[in-house]
């Protein structure tokens, strides 16, 4: 019993790494395919409204207190930062780079949050100590791997140019490609490290109100109103000569990968829900 206790978080954490990267590889495919990312997350955002305002309405009406001003503003910045802008970064890194690149990238986040609350207090590091020791040189490898992710471009698994009459041709066309994988790298690198930043700033943010407005699913039903009228708008705004036909899910994969990620959304949200809002 005490040995499943200790590795119970282990495989949880597991499985939900695992659900997340089948969410990537899912985006990335709809991504390529045509359908633009900030759809997909007005999407998932208005379906979290749907599902959670009940929830909250009825589990949550009793203890609930009356919205004030100062936290719906906050909860509208909430919702801006980690909401909109994070997800529209880390769809547009997830569209210049691969799904396996973007989910690494990812592990950027615990050490940005960690160099964000130490400034406010939030987070405190003992050099003396073991624990503290670890802190600074996990926070420096995640770095290292990051850092060595866009420069290290490594070799090929695959020969994905056979030989032909026209090597010199074919050597051309892959310097070429070459140039153009680097720079969208560099670029999806630079939305992805952006998106990092504002998630690992959205959980500063999320601490603040919890505190002041601890109740999960009224705060993440509001968060999640507010955040898909944002993306709705910030779509109209980039997208200018979009159409309404983009609106609509067309196919199995673009249906399966909107469905799946909320789903996802919904099974690990009550997870972060008790580590930002602890009863």
């Amino acid at each position: 019993m005490n040995c499943w206790g200790k590795w119970k978080l282990v495989i949880v954490m597991l499985v939900i790494n695992l659900a997340l990267a089948i969410v990537n590889v899912l985006l990335k495919k709809t991504l390529d395919g045509g359908l633009n990312g900030l759809v997909i997350a007005t999407y998932r955002q208005s379906v979290s409204v749907v599902f959670l305002t009940p929830i909250a309405f009825f589990w949550e009406s009793k203890s609930r207190p009356e919205l004030t001003t100062r936290i719906l503003c906050l909860l509208f910045i909430s919702a801006l930062i980690g909401v909109t802008f994070t997800q529209y970064l880390f769809l547009l890194g997830l569209q210049y780079t691969s799904a396996t690149y973007s989910c690494a990238f990812i592990n950027m986040v615990p050490v940005y949050t960690f160099l964000l609350a130490l400034p406010f207090g939030l987070e405190k590091v003992n050099i003396k100590r073991k624990d503290g020791i670890a802190k600074i040189l996990g926070a420096i490898i995640c770095i290292g791997g990051a850092v060595s992710l866009i420069l290290y471009k490594g070799m090929p698994l695959t020969n994905q140019h056979s030989e032909s009459t026209h090597q010199m041709q074919n050597h051309a066309n892959t310097m070429a490609s070459s140039t153009a994988n680097m720079t969208e790298r560099w670029a999806g690198s630079a939305f992805l490290a952006s998106g990092c930043l504002l998630w690992s700033s959205w959980f500063l943010i999320q601490a603040k109100i919890g505190k002041s407005y601890p109740f999960q699913y009224s705060s993440t039903a509001i968060l999640s109103f507010f955040g898909a009228i944002q993306s709705a708008i910030l779509c109209f705004i980039t997208q200018r000569h979009i159409i309404m036909s983009m609106w609509i899910l067309k196919g199995k994969l673009e249906i399966l990968s909107v469905v799946y990620a909320v789903s996802i959304f919904f099974c690990i949200s009550p997870i972060f829900t008790v580590q930002i809002f602890p009863s």
